[in-house]
């Protein structure tokens, strides 16, 4: 099972799924890639939840989800459908369920689409009284999932509504999570054992998605759930989300690296963006991701490469020389145009042609280009050369003893070049590309790279020209995550000639090396888009929490609507504040509860108290 088997690694191509049919929206097939949102208000208010889903609808949303936790709340739905519809809209309504069959069972009669969660349908969770699930229990469990799935199929098909089968990493069953672990495996099989009851009934009228608030994670099980369901001889269409992204730019970053990796290479039939904002504003954020991609059919060749030497499947970090503070087992570096004005600080400063010592700047490690670089001047360790040709390193006398920066272009990754240079135990590669399709050119740089099992440390380079800092960051982020995800790159230097401040530019990179998981230089917030199971003004205290604990390093800290997917989607969080009934709030400490149902208006300050009492809060 391999993933250059299914997917064309070297040319962008959109992966062919079924059609399916949710009211008279398209999905799969030859269709557009759909884009969706989920309203965050009570689904019993009837007004409110009409008057968001149209907001959603009017910015471009092709299907609204709303939430029905209840059979109440299910029965509304016919309601607000029905104020849709009467406002003059016939976009498709699409339940969310959790816990309740029953719920299912009523949604199903009037809304276009069900998404059911396999982790909470009809297993129980957060039990952990059977260590293992022998065989038969297993087995036990399944006949009971299929006693209530098969019935919401058959109102399915009777109504002629869709269904969406959704994996949530953060909330996978017990059952599941003995036997496999909250792993990308685990993820696929729960969402298998659904799937392959739809096929039992002849019920394809069904969407799959895998989500988590990892990115990593995110992306290895959805190619894992496509190589499944291609060895059963499956091919449902995929909807992409990353759960619990957060807000602003780091909600931004984080959904552009899970989502637009999977993009990159033509996987991908819906997508929804999880932020922390009004639900409308993840519509156009949405489709700058998609609008992004549509360019690259029948780009200009990219030489492929018979045999990968890669599993798509897992992480592994491609092995480099350390060369000073880059490669090895250190962590990614930043290289910028100018000095930081924040914590953020970059490695290394470019600074052209010239560059003039002074006592302001010995601090830090400047590259100048070769043309002005003379070792007799700059013997000090705080400058090195950019060479910008393969001749002017090679042939040149004045090389750094201790780093040398090597400019160069994918399609000058080859063998004849990897062998002049490969045995400089000095020389780090700035690996740049102004292919349509970047994403595609650098990652067979890197596997030429592996191939002829050259281990000098590479930089990834690419140059935009945007004038808005949101279309940098999306596109930055789509183009480069996914290599960083799988393995990648020793650092990252982005370009921009358009008019983003070289500020940001710092933040965006740092903002990509923390989504992509391979630096944390940052507090993390979890943070999920709240719905109608949201009990408490999410937005606003998820702003506050960032405002009282931004200056913590190296935290990651979990705010979350509910208990469904908070417990899961925060496990590898240091804290965690999770709604548990009206205007009250349960803490964690990583996995364990530490206080319970905390009343709101003192949440936040408790939350800070113990972070102090576990001395995570530096005065």
């Amino acid at each position: 099972m391999k993933y250059e088997e299914y997917i064309d690694l070297f040319q962008y191509t959109r992966l062919k799924t079924r059609s399916v049919q949710i009211g008279n929206l398209e999905m799969g097939g030859n269709n557009p890639i759909r884009i969706q949102s989920m309203t965050s208000t009570n689904t019993l208010d009837t007004e409110k939840t009409i008057e968001q889903s149209l907001k959603i609808i009017k910015a471009g949303g092709e299907l609204v989800r709303i939430t029905a936790q209840g059979v109440k709340e299910a029965e509304n739905l016919e309601n607000i459908k029905e104020g849709i519809r009467d406002a003059g809209f016939d976009t498709p309504i699409a339940a969310d369920i959790h816990f309740n069959p029953k719920a299912a069972y009523t949604a199903a009669k009037f809304v276009e689409k069900v998404r059911s969660n396999p982790g909470n349908f009809v297993d129980k969770r957060f039990d952990h009284a059977i260590e293992d699930f022998s065989d038969e229990q297993y087995q036990f469990e399944l006949e009971k999932i299929e006693d209530q799935f098969v019935p919401l199929l058959n109102i399915c098909k009777e109504n002629r509504t869709a269904l969406r089968i959704g994996v949530n990493h953060g909330s996978l069953s017990d059952r599941i999570m003995n036997r496999y672990g909250d792993t990308p495996e685990g993820m696929v099989e729960s969402a298998m054992e659904f799937l392959r009851f739809c096929v039992q009934q002849d019920f394809l009228n069904v969407v799959v998605s895998l989500k988590s608030s990892n990115t990593r994670v995110m992306v290895q099980s959805n190619r894992l759930m496509l190589a499944k369901m291609n060895q059963e001889k499956m091919n449902f269409p995929l909807h992409l989300g990353v759960t619990e992204a957060g807000e602003g730019e780091d909600g931004r970053i984080k959904s552009a690296v899970g989502i637009g990796a999977l993009l990159a290479d033509g996987i991908g039939d819906t997508i929804r963006v999880s932020l922390t904002e009004a639900p409308e504003e993840e519509i156009p954020v949405a489709k700058k991701l998609v609008d992004h991609f549509k360019e690259r059919e029948s780009h200009k060749e990219i030489k492929a490469i018979n045999e990968i030497p890669v599993n798509f499947f897992e992480y592994t970090k491609r092995k480099t020389n350390k060369v000073s503070n880059i490669g090895g087992d250190q962590s990614p570096i930043v290289i910028a145009k100018k000095e930081s004005k924040n914590d953020l600080v970059p490695e290394f400063v470019y600074v052209g042609d010239q560059f003039v010592i002074d006592s302001s700047n010995v601090n830090s490690t400047f590259i100048i280009d070769e043309s002005g670089w003379d070792q007799h001047i700059f013997h000090n360790d705080n400058v090195v050369p950019l060479f910008k040709s393969m001749n002017d390193f090679y042939f040149s006398e004045n090389q750094s003893d201790r780093l040398n920066f090597l400019q160069i272009n994918c399609n000058e990754i080859n063998h004849e070049n990897l062998q002049k240079i490969r045995n400089f135990k000095n020389l780090v590669l700035i690996l740049e590309t102004k292919h349509t399709n970047g994403f595609a050119d650098q990652r067979a740089a890197f596997l030429r790279l592996l191939e002829d099992k050259c281990d000098i440390p590479v930089i990834i380079k690419i140059t935009y020209k945007e004038n808005t800092l949101e279309d940098l960051q999306l596109k930055a982020a789509s183009d480069i995550g996914g290599l960083f995800l799988d393995g990648f790159g020793d650092g990252i230097w982005l370009e921009n000639l358009g008019a983003v401040d070289e500020q940001d530019m710092i933040n965006t990179s740092f903002g990509i090396l923390q989504a992509s998981r391979v630096r944390t230089s940052k507090t993390e917030y979890i943070s999920c888009p709240g719905c109608g199971r949201t009990l408490f003004d999410l937005q606003h205290t998820t702003k506050e929490i960032r405002e009282k604990t931004s200056h913590l390093k190296n935290l990651k800290i979990g705010i979350m609507g509910c208990i469904v997917n908070g417990p899961g989607e925060m496990a590898d969080a240091d804290y965690g504040y999770v709604g548990a009934g009206p205007g009250k709030i349960t803490l964690y400490k990583n996995k364990e509860v530490v206080k319970k149902n905390i009343p709101e208006e003192n949440a936040v300050e408790e939350l800070i108290q113990l972070i102090k009492d576990n001395g995570d809060w530096p005065e």
